[in-house]
């Protein structure tokens, strides 16, 4: 394939990417986004093929990789549920860094394969580049892996800290600063290796600090982390759509980012340097679940909802981790046979990744205009009858706005507890994933129904 060919069809997977993007940032258009993601992809990887001059019988090999790869890859996402999903990002995050460290790896090692010289005279430029992008790519290699194991339980969501730690980060990120210039003018192996194995320390010292609650936060930032590695690697490779895709994924994971700190009123600074301002979350609300509450039933909660003209409902991860959206959707559609008002209050961090709660009501088809974010809604609760809480914990907390002690004060919360009436479904009063007690179960207006999910809202429907 002509070089001239290569440039125009990677340009057309470039733009497939950024109408990707475009269609991704909304439920109503994000299938078309995927199916133009995935087009893309494909027209990239297609062209990097046939770009090759000579396809030898090692590329037997690649193709055999790429189909065990790939084979494993759909598996992998036609069965996890979307209670994983975080978990199941955080990991892909991962061999995303790691291919980008192993690509440098193998450019350093042999650069005489990608056009950039000889060993021990690797063209400045290159040696910059795969330095980055090995760096960012070990750096979001290990943090990945600290989050997938927060995520999925194997190490405590609670920060993990010690004395001296940010000023250990502040260092360690020099030395990779003064390892690259010393690396590209000695070109020494033992250099690049030491400069792999720091970075990928500080990407575990990192993540170890932030808290469950920023948990979202940092899936976003190292998305776009990634995404640099990718970059960095492109240029590497002088690969015009792995710089673009790279670019396109760091820069808007970055700013997803920006827009997740600002929703729960965190210093963007403080999370990607990992965790500064976080406090002890086990002397936090001690005794509290001795404090009584009060708990009732689905017929309970079936005549509150009769009664009322509105209801707000305010999904959750127990509503993702019982599968009750299709259970909810049923309720609801019951609710607005006897001229009920429902909508639903979204908050930014619901679930464990942007945008969790809003697939999963896509998936159990409500109305896009009757879902609304956090801002448009917030002042409704004062109005309303009733606020059905199903699984949300932490954003429905009014410690936020009241315990400067908190781990979550300052976050901005759904203000549920200014409804006439709070049903709150819950398997029990543990915590939610910051760890921390929730001032609204104890509230006067508060009734707790204890079950699962899917069955309280499912009886609560018959009740009906």
């Amino acid at each position: 394939m002509s070089a001239n060919l290569s440039a125009i069809l990677y340009l057309v997977s470039g733009v497939l990417f950024i109408l990707a993007l475009r269609g991704l940032s909304s439920p109503e258009t994000s299938r078309q986004g995927n199916l133009f993601g995935i087009i893309g992809m494909l027209i990239a990887v297609t062209v990097t093929f046939l770009s090759v001059g000579n396809l030898s019988s090692g590329f037997i090999y690649v193709l055999i990789f790429l189909a065990i790869g790939g084979s494993i890859g759909a598996f992998i996402a036609y069965r996890i549920p979307m209670t994983a999903m975080p978990e199941l990002v955080a990991g892909f995050h991962s061999l995303v860094g790691l291919a980008a460290v192993f690509v440098a790896i193998s450019a350093f090692i042999n650069p005489a394969a990608f056009n950039l010289g000889t060993p021990g005279n690797i063209k400045l430029a290159s040696l910059i580049e795969m330095a980055i992008g090995a760096a960012v790519g070990a750096i979001t290699f290990s943090g990945s892996v600290i989050a997938f194991l927060k995520l999925q339980g194997i190490m405590s969501g609670a920060p993990i800290t010690f004395k001296g730690q940010h000023l250990l980060n502040a260092l360690l990120l020099v030395l990779i600063i003064i390892l690259t210039i010393y690396l590209c003018s000695t070109q020494s192996a033992n250099l690049f290796w030491i400069l792999i194995a720091v970075s990928f320390l500080i990407g575990f010292l990192i993540i170890i600090p932030i808290g469950g609650a920023d948990m979202p936060v940092v899936i976003s930032m190292l998305n776009s982390y990634s995404g640099w590695a990718a970059a960095g690697i492109g240029f590497t490779l002088e690969n015009t759509a792995l710089i673009i895709t790279g670019a396109l994924v760091g820069s808007s994971g970055a700013i997803l980012s920006y827009i997740m700190c600002k929703g729960m009123n965190r210093s963007f600074f403080n999370v990607i340097l990992g965790g500064f301002g976080a406090t002890d979350q086990t002397s936090q609300s001690q005794n509290k679940e001795q404090r009584p509450v009060k708990s009732g039933n689905a017929d309970d909660a079936a005549f509150l909802m009769k009664n009322a003209s509105s209801v707000i409902i305010v999904p959750g991860y127990g509503m993702a981790v019982a599968q009750a959206q299709h259970a909810l959707r049923e309720m609801v559609d019951t609710l607005k046979k006897n001229d009920i008002k429902v909508s639903y209050a979204i908050h930014p961090v619901a679930g464990r990744m942007p945008g969790h709660m809003n697939v999963l009501l896509a998936e159990a088809n409500v109305p896009y205009d009757e879902v609304f974010e956090l801002e448009e809604i917030n002042n409704d609760f004062a109005n309303a009858d009733v606020a059905f809480v199903i699984g949300a914990n932490d954003v429905t907390n009014p410690v936020a706005k009241t315990d400067p002690q908190s781990p979550i004060y300052g976050m901005p919360v759904l203000d549920v507890e200014k409804c006439k009436s709070v049903l709150f479904v819950k398997r029990s009063l543990s915590p939610g994933y910051a760890g921390i007690d929730n001032d609204l179960f104890y509230k006067e207006n508060t009734l707790m129904l204890f079950a699962d999910a899917k069955k309280m809202t499912e009886d609560i429907t018959k009740n009906l």
